[in-house]
């Protein structure tokens, strides 16, 4: 218990200080760019920023707080330590604290990382999607336990790139993973059957799959998916875990069976999970039928499982 409230001091500490560092990489009301003297308290998180103009910086300060909150809550401390390395590295490429100017703007591009970049429309129907995605992910992520943006492009990635006909998602939540892989499913002409559990979870995702225009292309079966699942029927290209982490092992047992010769289990929050995944990850990892490897390691990780054809 004594270590809880250390811990819960520090991050306190830790919010207070990024809410300090937030306002003075904001703009002043005179738009001029200089320092703010003015201190922020812990209660202005969340509020958007009193400029048009410091709005962007903002809003990604907002989306940092929020991720670094949950992962307080997950007690994930490698996802801590990076967010905070992230902070840093923010505040290192701003202005200094005597308003002096910061890089020119050929370094900052120069410097600018390839996980930076954002995906860019090809025509109006994807523009549509992306929209949508881009307002759940302001908007709708807060207690959504969604996965990550690059996480996101890359369950798209892997279901256009393999021709998917056939995904399985666990763990619908608001839609958010779902519409990623619709994106790649609209142009494979695919389907995607998801599992949610929490009704009113199901309902937004519905709505959320009306918006982006790909509710034609999505089962939602709602209920408890560890007895919803014996339902389905093979073959599948690829299963995508994003639910109850202790219950990896018996998706596993029970859809592995359905996924094709050359077909992916995908798993989120495979990295930093602790010993309830333990059981899942011997079973992918020491199979001489499947090969695994762990992406995105920093932020949770995705385990991408091979079924060897």
């Amino acid at each position: 218990m004594l270590k809880k409230i250390i811990a819960g001091i520090v991050v306190t500490s830790l919010l207070a200080a990024a809410e300090n560092l937030a306002a003075q990489e904001a703009p002043g009301e005179g738009g001029t760019g200089q320092v703010r003297q003015r201190r922020v308290s812990p209660q202005d998180a969340g509020r958007g920023a009193r400029s048009g103009r410091g709005r962007p910086t903002r809003e990604r300060f907002d989306q940092w707080l929020n991720e670094l909150t949950e992962a307080y809550q997950q007690q994930d401390r490698e996802k801590m330590g990076r967010l905070i390395e992230d902070m840093k590295q923010r505040r290192g490429s701003r202005p200094d604290a005597r308003g002096g100017p910061g890089p020119e703007p050929r370094d900052r591009d120069r410097d600018m990382s390839p996980a930076d970049n954002s995906p860019i429309p090809k025509e109006d129907a994807e523009k549509k999607v992306l929209g949508v995605l881009e307002d759940m992910d302001r908007n709708q992520r807060r207690g959504m336990m969604n996965v990550p943006l690059e996480d996101g492009r890359l369950l798209r990635l892997l279901a256009e790139t393999m021709g998917a006909k056939r995904v399985v998602e666990v763990g619908t939540s608001n839609g958010y993973s779902a519409i990623w892989f619709c994106l790649g499913l609209r142009k494979t002409g695919g389907k995607l059957i998801t599992h949610e559990i929490n009704a009113e979870r199901a309902e937004l995702a519905r709505k959320n799959f009306k918006r982006a225009g790909v509710e034609d292309i999505v089962t939602l079966v709602e209920g408890d998916a560890h007895e919803k699942v014996k339902d389905l029927k093979g073959p599948v290209d690829i299963v995508f875990l994003d639910a109850d982490k202790g219950g990896y092992a018996d998706y596993l047992n029970k859809l592995l069976p359905l996924v094709r010769p050359g077909g992916l289990i995908l798993a989120h929050n495979t990295t930093g999970s602790g010993s309830g995944m333990q059981d899942y990850i011997k079973a992918v990892t020491t199979s001489p039928d499947l090969d695994t490897v762990f992406v995105n390691r920093q932020d949770r990780g995705i385990g991408a499982t091979l079924k060897k054809r």
